[in-house]
């Protein structure tokens, strides 16, 4: 499988994001820090090109809801030295509810979509207030997979790390000495209580990557990556999920 060289992708994206800030005109960062590896590695990338003093993080737990995520959060800013005044937590339970209330109906999906929404206010405001730009947290598997929510955590002024698979992010976090226990936890979106990533797609980071690689980086077919030795059902969920949220990335539709 093709890898990365971790050091050297790091250094650069560190690069990217200075110069990009530079011609923008902006000095400061904010980003929606959930405690996960992918807002960790994004915060991290931003301290290193920005400075520990221009990094705002922003904390956005749905009650209690998974509390180990801020606590996460918390140690992955004490590791990077970022200010304290520069944090912020807002509960964002009390504008969700209101919301989730006006559908008895609403499933999760939806209440999650809400939450994500949600969140996207509350961070561009965050922007705002300090007159900065919103750096993104997706990478490149969650993106051709369809994994976010249109107007919530897709949304962002600059995206560090979205040409980088699940698995990369995994090998720039150890490049960037984040803390074990944000490196080895089951990533979650924490929309509800036993949420995974992986428990939602049926399967995992490390075989969808390996899928997605020969499908969108090689243009191998399904035969030809099930010959490789990979399960057909496996590869199959993995297109499908691809190809039913395809559309995701060609809204708004407009006329020709």
């Amino acid at each position: 499988m093709k890898t990365i060289n971790p050091h050297r992708v790091t250094k650069n994206l560190i690069q990217f994001l200075r110069s990009s800030f530079q011609t923008a005109g902006f000095l400061r960062a904010v980003i929606a820090f959930s405690g996960g590896i992918d807002s960790s590695v994004s915060c991290a990338l931003a301290v290193r090109a920005l400075g520990k003093y221009n990094v705002y993080p922003l904390l956005l737990p749905y009650g209690i809801l998974n509390d180990q995520g801020v606590a996460d959060a918390k140690l992955v800013i004490q590791t990077l030295e970022i200010p304290k005044n520069n944090v912020s937590i807002i509960n964002i339970q009390p504008l969700v509810d209101p919301i989730v209330a006006l559908d008895p109906l609403m499933d999760n999906i939806r209440r999650g979509n809400v939450m994500a929404r949600v969140r996207m206010i509350l961070l561009y405001d965050h922007a705002k207030k300090h007159d900065a730009l919103v750096v993104g947290t997706e990478n490149k598997t969650e993106h051709l997979l369809g994994y976010f929510t249109r107007f919530g955590d897709e949304a962002s002024d600059i995206e560090p790390i979205r040409n980088l698979y699940k698995t990369d992010v995994y090998e720039l976090a150890r490049v960037l000495r984040l803390p074990d226990q944000v490196i080895t936890k089951a990533p979650t979106a924490g929309l509800w209580e036993g949420q995974t990533d992986e428990g939602e797609f049926g399967f995992s980071y490390k075989e969808a990557d390996a899928i997605l690689r020969m499908i969108v980086d090689e243009k191998k077919s399904i035969d030809e990556v099930v010959a490789k030795g990979y399960d057909h059902t496996t590869v199959g969920k993995v297109v499908k999920r691809m190809k039913e949220n395809n559309f995701k990335h060609h809204l708004p539709i407009v006329p020709s």
